[in-house]
């Protein structure tokens, strides 16, 4: 029986609301990535140019440390990945949760949050944090997202 993971990183609430739903209406097991040095509003506010996430999106390389680890991520086979889009890619943090653990033969699903920004060149920076693994296609969802419309697309890849 296959296990499923939904794993997510969330700056202001919307995405963990998201993640919460998915996994309820899935059965998956939830897990929050936190950084070890949680973003505070001055470090999210991409209007400034020396601001934390503005840094990240410009230096691609850098890697938040993230807090905790998943206790046996072997036992999971199908793992969503959650988080906002920034600049139309995933947070820097998303890559050294991927960096983390050995994803080669899982299934692993990006799933984003945002107001009006599509997924962008998501899987482009993602793909070389998770070598091995089976990097689906993602999907942007607005907060408002229903628990049936988020089963009817997770069912495609457990």
């Amino acid at each position: 029986m296959s296990k499923t993971l939904v794993a997510y990183f969330s700056a202001t609430g919307t995405t963990a609301r998201v993640a919460k739903k998915l996994a309820d209406a899935i059965g998956a097991d939830l897990f929050e990535i936190e950084p070890a040095q949680p973003y505070t509003s001055a470090d999210l506010n991409w209007n400034d140019a020396s601001s934390r996430t503005t840094a990240e999106k410009n230096d691609r390389s850098l890697r938040p440390t993230i807090a905790k680890k998943v206790p046996q991520m072997d036992a999971y086979d199908t793992v969503f990945v959650g988080f906002p889009i920034w600049w139309y890619i995933a947070p820097n943090i998303i890559n050294t949760f991927l960096e983390s653990y050995d994803f080669k033969g899982k299934t692993v699903v990006p799933f984003a949050t945002s107001g009006g920004s599509t997924m962008g060149r998501t899987n482009d920076a993602l793909s070389p944090s998770c070598p091995g693994a089976k990097l689906s296609e993602g999907r942007r969802f607005a907060s408002s997202v229903g628990a049936g419309e988020l089963k009817s697309w997770a069912e495609a890849f457990c």
